[in-house]
């Protein structure tokens, strides 16, 4: 079928719409989990964990993280690989869990991995047993009889266990059953995961693709695979256009009407909208990056800030930080893009009103 065209404002409202950002918020946590397919697990709590502040942005002040909590707790939804996901998808990662680390032909750093583990597989065996006995047990009071020792150029070094835990996550044998502040608890997966029959691999793929496109609106056909989503939407959806830009998209037919309800929103700085730099400049025009990882004096717009959107625009950042012993959400800076009017400025003012009293704070200029 010849490729819809779309001027940039409709592309824009089409991912918009796509990721639960418009008027019409949802209101159930399950649901926008399901919609959405998964949220990255992230503890960083300048202002709120990633999660929370990802559904508060979605759903509103009527958002308490008990509910999250309460859907992690009863097992409706459940970890995996640091992303939350209902359970009942699991049934398609379980073949690709099954094919671990990968169908032929491997990659080398598939195949490191698939060596590091056979050669600790008396360590991976006593890991199973010991689980299967004492039940969710974390990584710490696991013990480390791994014959060769996990080797990398960073953080992971000497981390054995840790990194053995993964790799059996990836496999299907284990799985994160609690957490205990910032601490994982794990436990044999089929005593987590809820057990349904596994969905062929090829099945799996393309209802993940499609799945993929429902939430994102609008997509590369063949977009860089990512660690947490490495399928691309296909050719699942129409082909379209974006009139700027260059090349095909795919996008979802269901979203190709004109109606839009806009609003203001405050983002976290992973939120799904902006995790995609290429696919954010393509479609916002907007230049924005995480930088607590970078030198304080190399910040341009802060340690969390947080990227504002308003309507079908990327429009700013605001760098805040919750001080919950002080009672404030500090405020240090509002970087506007371009010239706000004044009642963008109002919007703006009233969405960090609603943020601090969500948190339970007062609001602070920095």
């Amino acid at each position: 079928m010849r490729p819809h065209e779309l001027s940039g404002v409709q592309a824009r409202r089409i991912a918009v719409r796509a990721q639960l950002l418009d008027g019409d918020r949802p209101d159930d946590v399950l649901e926008v989990l399901r919609h959405l397919g998964f949220l990255q697990v992230d503890l960083t709590r300048v202002v709120a964990e990633h999660a929370d502040l990802a559904l508060w942005t979605r759903i509103g002040p009527g958002y308490d993280p008990d509910d999250l909590a309460g859907l992690v707790g009863d097992g409706a939804m459940v970890e995996h690989q640091a992303m939350l996901r209902p359970s009942e998808d699991m049934a398609l990662f379980q073949a690709d869990m099954d094919a671990w680390p990968g169908e032929p032909p491997l990659r080398e750093w598939q195949e490191d991995l698939r060596d590091w583990v056979q050669a600790n597989d008396g360590a991976r065996r006593e890991v199973l047993a010991l689980l299967r006995s004492e039940g969710p047990t974390a990584a710490r009071d696991l013990p480390d009889s791994c014959e060769v020792p996990w080797r990398s150029s960073g953080w992971t070094n000497n981390k054995n266990v840790m990194k053995l835990l993964e790799c059996m996550e990836a496999r299907g044998e284990v799985a994160v059953a609690s957490r205990e502040g910032r601490e994982r608890r794990w436990d044999l997966a089929e005593r987590v995961h809820p057990g349904d029959a596994a969905v062929p691999g090829e099945e799996a793929h393309r209802t993940l693709a499609a799945r993929r496109l429902r939430a994102l609106g609008l997509a590369r056909p063949r977009a860089l695979e990512a660690w947490h989503e490495p399928y691309d939407v296909r050719d699942v959806g129409e082909p379209a256009r974006v009139d700027g830009v260059r090349g095909l998209w795919r996008v979802d037919p269901s979203l190709l009407d004109d109606e839009f309800e806009g609003r203001t929103a405050i983002l976290s700085p992973l939120d799904r909208l902006v995790f995609d730099r290429k696919r954010m400049g393509d479609l916002f025009a907007f230049d924005y990056q995480l930088e607590m990882y970078k030198p304080a004096g190399q910040r341009i717009w802060g340690y969390w800030a947080m990227p504002v959107l308003d309507g079908d625009e990327l429009v700013g950042k605001v760098d805040a930080t919750a001080d919950r012993e002080g009672g404030v959400l500090v405020v240090d800076g509002v970087h506007e893009d371009g010239d706000w009017s004044t009642a963008r400025r109002a919007r703006v003012e009233a969405e960090l009103q609603s943020l601090a009293e969500w948190l339970g704070l007062e609001l602070s200029r920095g």
